[in-house]
């Protein structure tokens, strides 16, 4: 079976570049779960929400359809990389306590891994999946990236990531829902580790393929008297968008 696979070429940069998720959320989650034992972490990439779960399991089991992604994640003791497609996890039934999907879901064929979430789950075991859209910095920033976001890169964005830029609100989640509290994802960037987020979105790197050209070297050039100082830090905020549940 084949997949979409989006990130596998910038795996690296996807390790570097992307943010990690605030303690708060994995302590949230782990508090929900009805026992310790084993979170799966489902198209783990990097290892970002991997890694955040350890402290709180037993085990973590990350996985992901790419052999690429997963060869590159964070190590950690307690956590086992596989490359596994969402869909068709080779984890036993009713194993894990909770189940947790990053920015990745909207990319899943929906109807079969809502099954494998139910097969895999303990009874009220948690699924959780979330995503981040836009970031801010301050306006002067914001717009520039709004800019290469909507018009730029814009028409390249795959149709799946309409259930990103709705925060998942249409997902389609057929669990018993919870409501969590608003979360934030912060990290301190420079100008050029802004540049090497930018070129681990999924419309970057199709722009670049089509066009033969890197679109954010103007950008960053359009942004540098804004930022100033290329070698300050800045602090990127993004809202974090939850949708968490039980099975019955």
């Amino acid at each position: 079976m084949t997949f979409r696979d989006h990130f596998s070429g910038v795996s690296r940069s996807y390790a570097a570049f992307r943010p990690t998720y605030p303690d708060a959320l994995f302590e949230g989650l782990a508090a929900r779960a009805p026992g310790r034992r084993l979170a799966w972490d489902c198209a783990t990439g990097s290892g970002q929400a991997a890694t955040g779960l350890a402290p709180h399991f037993d085990r973590v089991l990350a996985t992901d359809a790419s052999l690429r992604q997963v060869s590159t994640a964070a190590a950690h003791p307690r956590v086992a990389y596989l490359a596994a497609r969402a869909e068709a996890a080779p984890i036993p039934d009713h194993s894990a306590d909770l189940i947790t999907v990053a920015q990745a879901v909207h990319w899943f064929d929906l109807d079969p891994f809502w099954r494998e979430v139910r097969r895999v789950l303990v009874p009220h075991g948690v699924i959780a999946v979330w995503c981040y859209v836009r970031f801010r910095i301050e306006p002067a920033v914001d717009d520039l990236v709004n800019t290469f976001y909507d018009h730029t890169v814009g028409p390249f964005w795959p149709a799946e990531r309409s259930l990103v830029e709705e925060g998942y609100r249409t997902l389609q989640f057929p669990f018993e829902e919870f409501s969590f509290p608003e979360l934030f994802i912060e990290r301190a960037m420079t100008l050029p580790e802004l540049g090497g987020y930018l070129r681990t979105w999924s419309s970057t790197q199709r722009y670049t393929a089509a066009r033969g050209t890197d679109p954010v070297v103007m950008l960053l050039r359009e942004l540098a008297p804004a930022w100033g100082d290329p070698g300050r830090s800045r602090v990127v905020r993004w809202p974090l968008h939850l949708r968490a549940g039980t099975t019955r």
